[in-house]
């Protein structure tokens, strides 16, 4: 048990094939004809937008569904598709990006969820608990409690414990769809290290990932997706990051960060020595209409739980809010939104949207009030509404009454944050709004934040990806054990000093 490794060298030789594969959901064709190979002890990047069909063939990788046509091929044999016992007998680990765990079980139990050891029948316990334990180590993350419920970690940490869970038995190919999408600099370099040893020791590394950054570190073959078929392929290192872009979207775009001149105004919110149940300890900052104020900070760091408090959501334990110069300590959701405050939580899934209903449902749910008459909702005018934001942010969605479930992940972001735009925030607090996203639709999020703050609107913008709090931000706090220990102009960071803050130094 633990992260076995095959005992062969590793060689350059195509593990799995896919051969012809196309899949259609409905009227939509997530996969047209797309062939490509996989080689052992090599990290292969699947780049594309978000409905690309990335997401769509890694499921049929690991068993989740089968295509209408086409085949894959696994170390020479054809692969019975619809089977995920198969593919993981076979060696296929997967790790989605909307993660999959159960939230009430320990950080040990979920790490061997289905591959406890026994004896005799019975667990057991002493070999389990090592073989938790040295899994986190080999990621880097001892702190990490294992008798803790998974329920009560960040995001971050607990894509740790998926991570760490995949990597037990003996993997031939581990999928990582957006593996670092919630993780901070010093974790994602923890997680290039295992990558590192899992390819040397052979093992294909299927890398889905919209940070192209990320990829120029670790990837040695990409190959992108564009409308469900395959746009261009190559050697990473051979290869412009203008050139991947131009290929997952089919033509130039605009400068990465769009820049959109807005002035700051006076105080909007105020927090002085906010401090929670468990956290944040102490935190003492203001923002101001038409400000972009970032966030940064490691995971364990008090950032969403900070918001959670400013929010209501969680309860303050000493500290003062200050919403436009009036005490609003004590609060609720419902009082911050009456207030004009929007939270998009960093967790999308459980806490930012409706899974199980649709698309207009979700933009529309906290201000009904547009698509009511005589307190009926009027479905036509709830529609439109809907409609309209579909247009502007680019969802893709086949119409406005579409589940959310059945989106991509970077769309359903999208829903997330045209729900803010529809209730009309005055005062936005955005945890992780580009986790997820690709870099299309990243791009205009950040001119979305730019045209907010020019029609002075107050962002709070919390992240884990440096590069664009530097790039979009006004100003930047640092958060350290649950206090913002430094605030500064953005202009007077560098990623280095930003780096170091968030480290204590």
């Amino acid at each position: 048990m633990g992260v076995a490794m095959p005992t062969c060298d590793p060689v350059s030789r195509p593990i799995l094939r896919v051969c012809a594969v196309s899949k259609r959901f409905g009227a939509t064709q997530a996969l047209k004809d797309v062939s490509l190979d996989f080689r052992s002890g090599e990290v292969h990047a699947l780049l594309g937008e978000n409905g690309a069909g990335k997401s769509t063939l890694v499921k049929i990788f690991s068993g989740a569904c089968s295509p209408d046509e086409g085949r894959l091929e696994f170390d020479g044999r054809i692969v019975p598709t619809g089977d995920p016992l198969w593919s993981r007998k076979a060696g296929i680990a997967m790790i989605y990006q909307e993660l999959i765990l159960a939230p009430q079980l320990t950080v040990e139990e979920n790490i061997l969820l289905g591959a406890e050891p026994s004896r005799c029948g019975w667990i057991d316990r002493a070999a389990h608990r090592r073989i938790a334990r040295e899994a986190l180590e080999r990621l880097n993350r001892p702190d990490l409690q294992l008798e803790e419920r998974v329920c009560r970690l960040s995001i971050g940490d607990q894509q740790v414990v998926e991570i760490a869970r995949a990597c037990l038995g003996a993997p031939r190919v581990i999928i990582m769809d957006e593996p670092t999408s919630s993780l901070t600099r010093v974790d994602v370099e923890c997680l290039f290290g295992i990558v590192a040893t899992l390819k040397k020791a052979g093992v294909s590394v299927i890398y889905i990932s919209h940070f192209l950054e990320e990829c120029e570190e670790i990837v040695d073959r990409f190959t992108v997706l564009r409308d469900g078929c395959v746009a261009g392929e190559g050697r990473m290192r051979e290869t412009s990051l203008t050139e991947i872009i131009q290929m997952m979207v089919g033509r130039d775009i605009a400068e990465a960060f769009p820049k959109n001149s807005h002035e700051i105004g006076d105080p909007a919110i105020e927090l002085r020595e906010l401090s929670g149940e468990l956290a944040p300890r102490s935190v003492t900052c203001r923002v101001r209409s038409g400000e972009i104020f970032g966030v940064a900070g490691l995971i364990g760091s008090g950032r969403s739980e900070t918001a959670r408090v400013l929010f209501g959501l969680d309860r303050v334990k000493s500290g003062a809010v200050l919403v436009r110069g009036v005490d609003s300590t004590h609060s609720s959701p419902a009082r911050r939104l009456a207030e004009g405050i929007g939270l998009l939580s960093e967790n999308r899934k459980e806490e930012g949207l409706m899974l199980n209903r649709s698309v207009a449902e979700n933009l529309t749910i906290t201000r009904l009030s547009d698509s009511a008459s005589a307190g009926v909702i009027d479905q036509s005018r709830q529609t439109a509404e809907a409609e309209s934001l579909i247009s502007a942010l680019e969802i893709k969605a086949y119409s406005a009454w579409q589940p959310v479930a059945e989106l991509s992940g970077g769309n359903q972001q999208k829903v997330a944050l045209g729900r803010l735009l529809h209730h009309e925030a005055s005062i936005m607090i955005l945890d992780e709004p580009t986790r997820g996203v690709d870099i299309v639709s990243k791009t205009q999020i950040y001119r979305i934040m730019g045209d907010l703050a020019a029609a002075g609107k107050s962002i709070i913008f919390i992240s884990s990806y440096l590069p664009e709090l530097l790039a979009v931000c006004d100003t930047i706090g640092v958060m350290y054990r649950g206090e913002i220990a430094q605030v500064k102009p953005a202009a007077d960071w560098t990623e280095e000093q930003l780096l170091g803050a968030t480290m204590g130094q």
